[in-house]
């Protein structure tokens, strides 16, 4: 069987295509392939460039940065997902060249970004838009990573803006369903935006995304990434009024990248693991038809007796 490119370097050639012309800025998509032997790796988080300190080596992004760096190197194929406020405090286009650039920045050509609420402290993100390029699309996009399909989306819209990001989510989904009908395999599905839906941090539940989250549900869809609050948590399956729900979806919290971390409040209903005391990165491996989970802490714990790293796994439905 002939084998393609890795998910990478097809990313960088459809980016060029899409400079030419040949794609629309919702549709930047790097396409795997995956055999029964192969899986896709995936390390993702949010909350990551704390730009306080004037060398990028004595923020938590660097640290956070060095264990997906070790990641990427072992495996050529694996992919880095961002879930917004990539730097701190306002998003600027200083911050990403010399705090973000220096630590997450080295696996740039390798990213697939969400925009989060601190890039929206510069007017229209223009600074994220412009680091990240084509692969942030409008602010959302889809993409294929093995026999995963994965969408991209923006939690800081409102208004028009937000109802054409449904529309085109909808539409999405509903092109995904008829062409697995087609194949007889439908692919696994991923979303990830910054703000989360359900979460016991001291942000909380934010409701912006509960229609997105409906959509997702109603297609099949697995698994939610989300950070903003600056911890981990991982809550069961759920659908979007918070109800338990073996077909809902699995939602993981991480906002561990390097910022400050930030204690939870009261636990919700359905909360199954929260760690507030380390930085780390979320590495997912998603075969066909099943995931599983694992947080790499990247510093010590920060709290006396604090819980294993989180792992598991998890089926399609």
């Amino acid at each position: 069987m002939r084998r393609r490119r890795p998910a990478a370097a097809q990313g960088a050639a459809l980016l060029l295509a899409c400079a030419l012309g040949g794609c629309a800025a919702d549709t930047v998509s790097a396409t795997g392939i995956q055999t029964e032997s192969e899986v896709q790796t995936v390390y993702a988080v949010g909350d990551i460039a704390r730009c306080t300190h004037p060398d990028p080596r004595w923020s938590g992004a660097f640290d956070t940065a060095a264990v997906v760096t070790a990641g990427l190197a072992a495996d050529p194929n694996a992919v880095v997902l961002t879930l917004g406020d990539h730097t701190y405090p306002h998003g600027t286009a200083a911050e990403f060249a010399n705090c973000y650039g220096p630590t997450w920045g080295r696996f740039k050509e390798r990213t697939w970004p969400a925009p989060g609420n601190h890039e929206y402290h510069m007017q229209g993100a223009a600074p994220y838009f412009a680091y990240f390029g084509a692969r942030a699309g409008r602010g959302y996009y889809s993409l294929r990573l093995g026999s995963w399909r994965i969408y991209s989306l923006d939690s800081n819209l409102a208004g028009a803006a937000q109802a054409r990001q449904l529309a085109w989510l909808k539409v999405e989904l509903a092109q995904d369903k008829a062409s697995a009908a087609g194949a007889g395999t439908p692919p696994c599905t991923l979303a990830f935006w910054h703000h989360p839906l359900y979460s016991s941090g001291g942000h909380g539940s934010v409701a912006t995304m509960r229609a997105a989250w409906a959509l997702l549900q109603g297609a099949g869809a697995e698994l939610v990434l989300s950070g903003h609050d600056h911890d981990y948590e991982r809550f069961a399956p759920q659908d979007a009024e918070g109800r338990l729900d073996p077909r809902g979806l699995r939602q993981f919290v991480v906002g561990t990248g390097g910022a400050y971390p930030t204690p939870f409040l009261m636990p919700l209903a359905h909360s199954e693991t929260r760690d507030a005391s380390r930085n780390g990165v979320l590495r997912l491996r998603l075969h066909a038809g099943r995931y599983d989970w694992e947080f790499l802490e990247a510093t010590p714990p920060q709290l006396p007796n604090a819980s294993p790293p989180d792992h598991g796994s998890g089926v399609c439905h």
